[in-house]
């Protein structure tokens, strides 16, 4: 008959499996230490509250919660020799209270308390990171109200497109970044769920209201189903996406202001606190902030895609949440990180207008704005405007002119070539046409690249931006008031 293996491990983890798996969790157990001696604390109140764990005991178990509580997660031993970071604990527990140690685990599984402390974790990192958002949407909001007059080259394909200001420009990232925000806050909502009490898969017999341990964590309210409450996933999943979003906007943000801050373009400069020197080449002045937010977004989409193959796997394993306590933590804080580091790179920003304006009137940006006044003033249409306009750029651009430079006998010209006919416009005066900065500034549809439109929008992000700010902080002001009323109550609770 062939001899099952169940029960308690007689012998220990083979080294292999340390340095593998143990050695990973354990790496992971600063994302998870404070907050698993919160749910531990929570868990012991409700046993007690309950009369399942004898008064002196909790009392015990609580004086020593209290305790680790004071140590940081660096000075606590946390020993991938004897385990997961939830084994660690045990192993010191036991070691001061000895079988009172074991009441932890009453009605638990080291899951439930892994889940309690990862969403304790990221309700204050998730939070955080929208108000880090919010800093860099007031910053760049503070950037396009100062720049809604400078007159640019607005680029597609890396080719001038149309006259725009750099205000027009920079908002282009402020709202990605907002939408992504508000992205967070329901994020924040899933995460502050408690799936305290939920036990294995079922429930637990000993932990009747589950409520209990939810009011003692500061959560909104207990995940219905507990064995989704033990497992889910999809959560975890919007707010890796939602950081991999808002970080791959800001990197394209830096991606036009490395290409911009070249020698080649010099439309801005970095300020100094953001570069670093080439330790060869004297003259280099390298804009290293702005690689690394770009090759954050790449590890983030990648941390993303990576942890979508990891759960996808069937319900109820292990490998659904075991990498989630570092991945995810690890994303997150990387994404704020990287939004803060944008923030002060943007509000630091040297913008040379001067730069701007000499690129823009040496081009032929404003070729649409005249192809479209010719389709108005010529009564043709669009697609022959456009044609003739085209060959005049052509014909412009081989002798050296510029847009500005075209004229109503070029034009002429070019029709005759290209329709059989002249429009009649030798002798008109272009200048207002052709001028970039009224095409720019008469751009006053909403949305457009106007000054007063580009302050009105920079205003509206600033105040969507405090708004932001403003929830996140009362939501972390909620956490942080229930965690000190848990503290107080595991305190008395110890001294009685």
């Amino acid at each position: 008959m062939r001899e099952v293996a169940l029960g308690y491990p007689t012998e220990g983890p083979a080294p292999e499996l340390i340095a593998a798996g143990f050695a990973t969790e354990v790496a992971d157990a600063p994302f998870l230490h404070e907050g698993y001696n919160l749910a531990d604390m929570a868990h012991v109140l409700v046993l007690m509250e309950a009369k399942i764990i004898p008064p002196k005991a909790a009392a015990r178990l609580l004086s020593l919660l209290l305790e680790v509580h004071e140590i940081p997660a660096a000075e606590f031993p946390y020993d991938p020799r004897y385990g997961d970071s939830y084994n660690c604990r045990e192993r010191h527990f036991v070691e001061r209270l000895g079988d009172d140690a074991g009441w932890l685990h009453a009605g638990r599984p080291r899951r439930e308390a892994g889940r309690l402390a990862l969403r304790l974790w990221l309700r204050s990192v998730v939070t955080g990171l929208a108000i880090d958002t919010a800093g860099f949407v007031e910053n760049t909001a503070g950037v396009a109200e100062r720049h809604a007059e400078t007159v640019m080259p607005d680029q597609t394909y890396l080719q001038q497109a149309q006259p725009s200001t750099f205000g027009h420009y920079v908002l282009t990232f402020a709202y990605p970044a907002l939408r992504d925000g508000a992205r967070l806050v329901p994020g924040a909502d899933w995460v502050n769920q408690s799936p305290g009490g939920a036990g294995c898969v079922n429930g637990s017999r000993l932990v009747p209201d589950r409520a209990g341990i939810a009011e003692l964590l500061g959560f909104d309210g207990v995940i219905e189903h507990t064995r989704d409450a033990m497992w889910q996933t999809d959560g975890l999943v919007h707010l890796l996406a939602a950081a991999a979003s808002l970080v791959t906007s800001l990197s394209k943000l830096a991606e036009d202001l490395e290409i911009w801050d070249s020698q080649e373009f010099d439309f801005v400069d970095l300020a100094e606190a953001y570069t670093r020197a080439s330790v060869l080449m004297p003259q280099k002045r390298n804009p290293y902030a702005l690689s690394i937010v770009r090759g954050a977004a790449g590890v983030l989409i990648g941390r993303l895609a990576g942890f979508l193959a990891v759960v996808k796997t069937p319900s109820a394993r292990t490998d659904n949440l075991i990498f989630a306590y570092g991945e995810v933590p690890r994303s997150l804080d990387l994404a704020a990180r990287v939004t803060r580091l944008m923030g002060g790179v943007v509000a630091t920003l040297k913008v040379r207008p001067e730069r701007m304006w000499e690129s823009l009137v040496a081009g032929f940006s404003q070729a649409t704005d005249l192809a479209e006044y010719v389709m108005q003033t010529c009564s043709v249409d669009y697609r022959t405007a456009y044609r003739v306009v085209g060959t005049a750029v052509r014909d412009a651009a081989q002798m050296g002119m510029r847009g500005i430079d075209l004229t109503g006998e070029m034009l002429d010209e070019a029709a005759i070539r290209e329709i059989g006919r002249p429009l009649g416009l030798a002798g008109r005066a272009l200048e207002d046409v052709l001028d970039p900065r009224k095409i720019a500034f008469g751009r006053t549809s909403p949305g457009g690249a106007a000054p007063p439109i580009v302050r009105k929008m920079a205003g509206s992000c600033r105040e969507e931006a405090v708004r932001l700010e403003e929830e996140a902080r009362q939501r972390q002001a909620l956490y942080w008031g229930a965690e000190e009323r848990l503290l107080e109550q595991a305190r008395a609770a110890a001294q009685s």
